[in-house]
């Protein structure tokens, strides 16, 4: 056993005999690897609320698979140039039959986790399904002087409510080794997306925060303007900024007995500077070390990284995975363990020597060998603080451990 020292003592048994603990296996048992899609986390924005429109309405406005346009365009205040212009005046905006003849031959699937620059909270992990954007924008027969490509979804006929998102030409247009494509997507978890998760099409853009992967796309355009036109880079937000490693809790509980065993669990979100660890500290509660805001002398110890799940999510029929991405066909399992852009369940059995007020902390530490908040520690640029949780331990007239 690793055994904590002085007054904050604790007990944190090795991981192959805390995997066998009835304890950490019932919280481990309680964990489902992918959200489900109608437990998503929704932003409300627009006005009127625009995960609020009553569902009769929904037609009326293109936001059903059946009225559903996707207009490609240039930009008129640039000189890029198209050859094949696809609009709603012109006839040639693509339609829902269109992108699901397109998904015949090009659908893609893969894992990834929404979440948002500025929270705390996983909005959500998901299987996404679409249809690369490359397929689409080459309809439009791109010539010259492209530089971005931006997107804008629903908005009310109301340009103060538009919400816009960009990306450079050559993310959409290459997908790297190693890389996800950027896609039109209309399935999450096997299922049609919902209006609420930005239905029936969004855009989906892996290895960035949610603020790019645009709901109820209507709107793509093609510029030469160079620089981000991204509705959160104008709200003072790093758009560019990939998504970063961090660890959370799922569950800490409020109150314990002195010398009884307790599970903790979380997840650690991997960005694209990888995963090596999950570690977490107790120190007693209210006492903050000197000069070290980051906790970087903090007695941590490593936690228990839980492998691919077996069933990965009630969703999913047999909660089996099929044809995707980061999945090999031939043994169903992922090429490599963890996965960039998605999360990891961790757990940890623990047991507090001493009564009082205690406050755990959780994070990661990289790849890179580079402990969480560092190596990007402020804000506007991705959510990574390190995660706190207070638990009190009691006596309960408990013999000494």
């Amino acid at each position: 056993e690793n055994t904590g020292t002085g007054e904050n003592a604790f007990r944190n048994p090795a991981p192959e005999k805390a995997i066998k603990n009835p304890v950490l296996a019932k919280a481990i048992s309680e964990l489902e690897y992918l959200t489900p899609a109608d437990k998503f986390i929704v932003q409300r924005r627009g006005n009127p609320v625009l995960t609020e429109i009553l569902a009769e309405k929904l037609s009326s406005i293109g936001l059903t698979p059946g009225t559903w346009r996707l207009e490609i365009t240039t930009d008129p205040e640039s000189n890029s140039e198209i050859g094949n212009p696809l609009t709603l005046q012109n006839g040639k905006a693509i339609t829902w039959a269109d992108l699901m003849k397109m998904a015949e031959n090009h659908s893609v699937r893969y894992l990834h986790a929404l979440t948002c620059t500025n929270s705390p909270k996983l909005y959500g992990m998901g299987l996404w399904e679409g249809v690369p954007l490359y397929e689409v924008l080459w309809k439009v027969d791109p010539k010259q002087n492209i530089r971005r490509v931006y997107f804008y979804g629903y908005h009310n006929n109301d340009p103060k409510q538009i919400f816009r998102a960009s990306l450079p030409v050559s993310r959409v247009l290459e997908t790297a080794p190693g890389e996800l494509p950027v896609i039109l997507c209309y399935k999450l978890n096997g299922k049609l997306l919902s209006h609420a998760i930005g239905g029936p099409v969004r855009l989906f853009v892996p290895g960035f925060y949610s603020n790019r992967s645009i709901k109820w796309l209507q709107n793509i355009v093609l510029t030469n303007s160079f620089h981000a036109n991204d509705t959160y880079a104008e709200a003072n937000n790093d758009v560019e900024g990939p998504v970063k490693t961090c660890a959370r809790f799922i569950k800490t509980p409020e109150g314990v007995k002195r010398g009884k065993d307790f599970a903790i669990t979380g997840f650690a979100q991997v960005g694209s500077s990888g995963l090596n660890k999950v570690q977490f500290c107790i120190r007693p509660a209210g006492k903050m070390p000197e000069n070290d805001p980051f906790f970087t002398n903090a007695e941590w110890k490593d936690a228990i990284i839980l492998p691919p799940p077996e069933n990965w999510g009630s969703d999913l029929p047999g909660g089996k995975l099929h044809e995707v991405l980061q999945i090999d066909r031939e043994t169903g399992k992922p090429f490599t363990w963890p996965l960039t852009n998605t999360i990891v369940h961790w757990a940890a059995l623990v047991r507090l020597d001493q009564p009082g007020d205690f406050e755990i902390r959780c994070r990661t530490v990289d790849a890179n060998g580079i402990a969480q908040p560092m190596p990007r520690p402020f804000g506007r640029s991705g959510y990574n603080r390190i995660d706190v949780a207070v638990i009190k331990s009691e006596t309960d007239n408990l013999p000494e451990a």
